[in-house]
């Protein structure tokens, strides 16, 4: 049950665009729960916000080797460094105020600048759960020799191989979890980097006005041409993954997933975040999911049950730490009607309590950051009472919410309608336990 995180104070870094060469600053200022991370173009009237969500992401060939964010004609470019670091510090919510509209390279082009910043201005816990999307069945995006896929995963994990067609560089694979002192200590050192032969070409379309070989790598035929060399033997495809996490970060929320990456950049970065947004809803996410997307398959992703014993077809509302909707459509072919009563079918009032508890199983499972393996277990009913049954042909909505939640225990207020009819209505009281 990780909590969202914010920062305690500002913190702000100067340095130049590295495709438009001008000089700048990015702030970064803290921001409430659930605010997400938003861009404010500080240089233009009215301070433009421009929010971190895929559908504002783009990719533009002529820009070049960059990421943009574009949200009502106002833009912002090569935000990945800044994007990777927010995301591998863990920080949720947090205001970036850029006096340019590209992003401010520090001096050294890799992101430590960025995260020795943040990490001074000390990352705070709020009181609001972190929301994750978690990959639960394959994603997959292929264009050429092109290739990336999502995979399941208790963790967020990248794996990265690059191949390239010089003896400096070559093919080299790196696996990374998405950790915090990970990220700092092996992948924000990373820098970007370039073959000198693509130097020129680059700089005739108007790119790299501000690169220098104290912001970045330059690769040459006999090696690296700066001096001091590299700061990894891997250094390439360490920069790769810190790209590619920046670039997963324009998904609004956190991974629980495994990334697999072969070959890709900025471009195909963006097709796979935009295709993650639209799967990843069927394919398993939970927190902030609309009603109507809650359906038995997204109920199983989450849910340990299975028949004849899964008493909950849908999830109609979802507050995330306060309250739940389920409902359940009972049918006469439900397997507790054969003895229960022959001729008189009533659905027996345990298993309404049960389905009650189920739909408040999703709500608490829903709040833990990895509910694989897990269960919820009863440990009170209190004050239980049953008004009127419940028959084959009914639908049945259940309602919970929680009264109180202290560690793994919570207790839940419990009432369950037919026609907006009270039937049932109970206190539950829960605990999560290790399966």
């Amino acid at each position: 049950m990780r909590p969202q995180r914010t920062i305690a104070q500002s913190a702000q870094l100067g340095g130049v665009g590295i495709h438009t060469g001008q000089s700048g600053t990015v702030t970064f200022l803290p921001a409430p729960e659930n605010h997400g991370i938003v861009f404010v173009r500080s240089d233009l009237p009215g301070r433009p916000r421009v929010r971190v969500r895929p559908e504002n992401a783009m990719y533009d060939p002529k820009a070049g080797r960059r990421t943009i964010l574009a949200e009502d004609g106002v833009q912002v470019h090569t935000m990945e460094h800044v994007l990777a670091t927010v995301s591998g510090l863990g920080i949720d919510n947090v205001v970036i105020e850029t006096s340019t509209m590209e992003i401010i390279e520090p001096e050294d082009g890799s992101a430590l600048a960025f995260a020795q910043q943040l990490r001074e201005a000390r990352i705070v816990d709020q009181n609001a759960l972190r929301k994750h999307l978690k990959i639960s069945r394959p994603v997959s995006l292929r264009e050429g020799p092109i290739e990336l896929t999502a995979v399941p995963s208790d963790r967020f994990r990248i794996t990265f191989t690059i191949d390239y067609d010089h003896p400096a560089v070559g093919a080299q694979t790196i696996t990374f979890d998405v950790e915090e002192e990970a990220f700092v200590r092996e992948i924000a050192p990373a820098r970007t980097f370039v073959l000198q032969r693509d130097v020129e070409a680059l700089q005739a379309q108007g790119l790299i006005k501000g690169g220098t070989l104290s912001n970045a790598v330059v690769i040459g035929d006999a090696g690296v041409v700066n001096d001091g060399g590299l700061r990894f033997p891997n250094e390439f495809v360490r920069h790769k993954v810190l790209d590619l996490l920046g670039d997963l970060t324009l998904l609004g929320a956190p991974l629980q997933g495994h990334v697999i990456a072969f070959r890709s950049g900025h471009s195909t970065h963006v097709e796979f975040v935009k295709k993650l947004a639209r799967e990843v809803p069927r394919a398993g996410r939970r927190a902030g999911r609309p009603p109507g997307e809650w359906d038995i398959t997204a109920v199983m992703d989450i849910m340990p049950h299975r028949y004849p014993f899964l008493l909950v077809d849908r999830i109609l509302e979802l507050e995330e730490g306060k309250r739940v909707v389920g409902q359940k459509n009972v049918t006469i072919n439900e397997p507790f009607f054969q003895g229960h009563f022959p001729g008189h079918p009533v659905m027996p009032g345990v298993l309404i309590i049960e389905a009650m508890a189920q739909t408040g199983g999703v709500l608490l499972l829903n709040m833990v950051e990895n509910p694989t393996g897990k269960l919820v277990y009863f440990i009170g009913i209190d004050n239980a009472k049953f008004r009127r049954p419940v028959l084959p042909g009914d639908v049945v909505r259940f309602e919970m919410t929680l009264e109180k939640l202290k560690g793994r225990i919570c207790r839940m207020s419990g009432k369950a309608f037919v026609d907006g009819h009270l039937v049932c209505e109970a206190m539950l009281t829960s605990s999560i336990v290790e399966e």
